[in-house]
């Protein structure tokens, strides 16, 4: 842990205030979260657990009541720490009116892209979410799954070294999801750190290299996900060669760690079926 982070928070707390008499409810409690360059992060953690207050004092949209978060060692309230980050908020709600391609420049303008430069960029972005063939229509035309990936667009138009996405697959088929998934780690490998607010477990273990779990606004898990092992999947052996290949791993120093009986994943069999990129057709 050495050098900057891309997200430091320290004892950050967040009270809300209700009511006439001021009833105080502590949505975050005393966090205190380092996120490194580079890495893919996950936040967990049920409805109401804090999760999306945290990354809105982050982002510097809400005001802490107690404590600071640092983004690459600026303190987050400061303009020139948000002009390093992306962000997708749960369920955003964009301009209907406007096509794919007007979107994701007005963000760009905002980010202070112009000319040749913005041009190039959303070119780039929206081919990188796969919609090019739908880059001229109206947003309010898209699926669900086109506004999530035009909602990435429109969060990496400006090349930030920060990615955060809040529930980036939620209501998403197994081929968004798919699409999805590949884009946060090109990201990745092109350097950038990725905040992923989530739900799903599967999808975290698939991408994170390090998580942290909030309920009722405290940190009550922080782990790596980096431990690598080999697994084996074996069909049609009888109860008898299964006992061999026990014997013969035990010989060899192997231990079989668990034997169970599984059924097909949907997924395993869903999406390779399925083309890698499709667009909605227009109403």
């Amino acid at each position: 842990m050495n050098g900057v982070a891309a997200i430091e928070a320290r004892g950050l707390t967040k009270d809300f205030s209700f009511g006439l008499r001021g009833v105080n409810i502590r949505a975050v409690d005393q966090l205190s979260l380092r996120i490194e360059v580079g890495q893919i992060f996950g936040l967990l953690g049920p409805n109401g657990s804090g999760k999306s207050t945290t990354i809105k004092m982050a982002l510097g949209l809400l005001e802490s009541t107690q404590g600071s978060c640092r983004i690459f060692g600026v303190p987050s309230c400061e303009v020139r720490a948000r002009c390093q980050v992306g962000y997708l908020p749960e369920s955003p709600h964009f301009h209907r009116f406007l096509s794919g391609r007007e979107l994701v420049a007005f963000y760009g303008r905002l980010c202070g892209l112009r000319g040749e430069e913005l041009r190039r960029r959303v070119d780039e972005v929206i081919a990188g979410v796969g919609l090019e063939a739908a880059a001229g229509r109206r947003v309010g035309t898209y699926s669900r799954g086109m506004l999530q990936r035009i909602g990435v667009a429109q969060a990496i138009v400006h090349d930030p070294r920060l990615v955060i996405l809040d529930e980036p697959m939620a209501g998403i088929d197994p081929v968004g999801v798919a699409e999805i998934t590949a884009l946060i780690q090109q990201l990745k490998a092109r350097g950038k750190t990725i905040v992923l607010v989530a739900h799903e477990l599967t999808q975290v273990e698939a991408l994170c290299d390090r998580i942290a779990i909030l309920d009722r606004g405290r940190l009550v898990v922080e782990r790596d996900l980096g431990a690598e092992f080999t697994a084996l999947e074996v069909s049609q052996l009888s109860a008898e060669h299964v006992a061999e290949l026990q014997a013969w791993l035990e010989a060899r120093g192997g231990v079989l760690t668990t034997r169970r009986v599984v059924r097909s994943r949907l997924e395993e069999f869903f999406s390779p079926r399925i083309p890698a990129t499709r667009e909605t057709p227009s109403p």
